[in-house]
């Protein structure tokens, strides 16, 4: 049991919450009291996995799966969230997809692909959580290659979270009083897919820190945006300084 309660009352959801990043973010409010909507993909059994944890906190918690790169989906997912858990106060856009694509074989298709998943998912999810009464509190997951930095190995991924950094400052002041939008940017803090803790290991030395983070860092900069009365249009960057590096390449 956690003995926190800052959050009691209140209920957040979470997109991509069973697994990595969004599983940390999960617990890390659960643990302040809040109840949780646990959204996945694909990975049901760790979901309801994590929803057992959290009820086992105190708070309530319910899984709920959707398809992001499906429209029709994305649409139905706050009112389908509402539907189950009852008002909504805390939404975090932490689901997203990382494809290998360079500027060379990128298609218009891929590109398209990442911007429905990466950027209009979170942008609409959010339009759609603010029209609903009790509605405080926005975080999109960025990314640290963001500030300038150019991956040409995930051109549209990292295409998707330019244009999410757009929409996050956009509907800062669009939603404004009532909501606050806030930004996370993680950097090395877990290895993509297929690659071991040893990838991250052999970047480390890069970053004015030298050290890698981990989830619990992210979270905590997530709880610290969503208990927060005078923060908007902010993004911490979670990375152990790497934009920095990016900035003086410059």
């Amino acid at each position: 049991m956690c003995d926190n309660k800052l959050f009691e009352g209140k209920t957040a959801l979470i997109t991509g919450a069973s697994k990595r990043i969004g599983r940390a973010i999960a617990l890390g409010l659960a643990c302040e009291g809040a109840n949780v909507v646990v959204h996945y993909r694909a990975s049901k059994a760790e979901a309801e996995q994590l929803a057992a944890e959290i009820r086992a906190l105190g708070p309530n918690a319910w899984t709920i799966q959707a398809d992001l790169s499906v429209l029709d989906e994305i649409d139905q997912l706050i009112d389908r969230a509402c539907d189950i858990a009852g008002p909504l106060h805390i939404l975090v856009n932490n689901a997203s997809a990382f494809p290998r694509n360079t500027l060379d074989n990128l298609t218009f298709d891929a590109l398209i692909d990442s911007i429905k998943t990466d950027a209009w998912a979170p942008f609409a999810l959010s339009r759609s959580f603010a029209a609903k009464p009790g509605a405080q509190h926005i975080v999109n997951l960025l990314d640290t290659r963001i500030y300038s930095s150019y991956d040409f190995s995930h051109v549209a991924y990292l295409s998707a979270k330019h244009l999410l950094g757009l929409f996050t400052k956009m509907l800062a002041i669009k939603l404004a009083p009532e909501i606050a939008v806030n930004a996370v940017a993680p950097g090395l803090i877990l290895p993509p897919e297929g690659k071991g803790m040893d990838y991250l290991e052999s970047l480390k030395d890069e970053l004015p820190l030298k050290r890698i983070g981990n989830p619990q860092q992210v979270a905590d900069a997530v709880l610290y945006l969503v208990s927060s009365e005078f923060i908007t249009g902010q993004v911490i960057f979670v990375d152990g300084g790497r934009h920095l590096n990016e900035v003086s390449r410059g």
